[in-house]
């Protein structure tokens, strides 16, 4: 089944230095960009991290510090990434959690304030997570009864994304969906709001999903010793807590939520002083 678009998507996939979203770089990203009309576009680029690509991730994706040493930067080809995105939705496998706080962290790194509020995220991983939970590779052998040659290089692995997405709209159109709390849906549908609303599995504040709203709308923590209490609040309670995550290895749009919410609570106070 074709996606239904009403705008482009980009199923993209990084590799990386490492799993740190704060303190790993990419090494190579492939973008496949699908059109409205069914046309694609393709940008694979190597890059190089700035840092020392471990010799343990190597093994994963086979790129060495030699293939990236003469590639440009991140920061050099940002403007040109940031372009090729200009109005797309993002899709990929593993994106909520990883590639799309990771990309984001890097255009910020090149002070380029990437905007994400109007895009939609598409994550084929959480889809066939909660539907048939597996790997990337046994994904595309289950939905598309093929063997994924090249796994962990970025253009395959983007390819296939889009590739898998599209069998889960056959696959499942008619398929319903009990979630935790017993209630019955139909969420796999050719529409990227539906795609973007099923990927999530909670309502992230935050890119990483360190931060979620709860029930009542509000921002909680969704890690540590405060997990489940609102962010706003344990701000004015203990004004150390928003220095130490400030300070501490969280991603910069971790960093630039929290501090929206502290300047927030600083202006509620400002107001009943006054």
């Amino acid at each position: 089944m074709e996606l239904n678009l009403t705008r482009p998507i980009a199923f993209f996939d990084l590799e990386t230095t490492g799993t740190n979203v704060g303190k790993d770089r990419i090494v190579e990203i492939s973008i496949v960009k699908i059109h409205p009309d069914g046309t694609e576009e393709l940008k694979t680029e190597l890059i190089n991290p700035t840092i020392p690509i471990p010799p343990e991730t190597t093994a994963i994706h086979g790129i060495t510090n030699e293939d990236v040493k003469d590639k440009p930067t991140f920061a050099q080809k940002a403007n040109e990434f940031a372009k090729f995105l200009e109005s797309c939705d993002l899709g990929g496998y593993n994106s909520i959690k990883f590639d799309i706080p990771l990309l984001v962290e890097e255009f910020l790194r090149a002070e380029i304030d990437f905007d994400i509020k109007n895009r939609r995220f598409v994550d084929v991983q959480n889809i066939f997570h909660k539907m048939e939970p597996r790997t990337l590779k046994a994904a595309y052998k289950f939905y598309c009864e093929k063997d994924l040659e090249n796994a962990h290089s970025a253009e395959a692995d983007a390819r296939a994304t889009y590739e898998v997405l599209k069998s889960q709209l056959d696959k499942y159109q008619d398929t319903q969906y009990v979630d935790k709390k017993g209630n019955v849906s139909f969420p796999v549908k050719n529409d990227v709001e539906a795609l973007q609303q099923f990927s999530y599995f909670n309502r992230n504040a935050d890119l990483l999903g360190n931060i979620i709203f709860n029930k009542d709308n509000v921002e909680v923590f969704n890690f540590g010793k405060h997990k489940g209490k609102s962010v706003e609040a344990i701000f004015n309670k203990e004004p150390a807590y928003y220095d130490w995550m400030m300070k501490a290895d969280f991603p910069r749009s971790t960093k630039k939520v929290i501090t929206a919410i502290k300047l927030r609570g600083f202006n509620k106070n400002s107001v009943n002083i006054t």
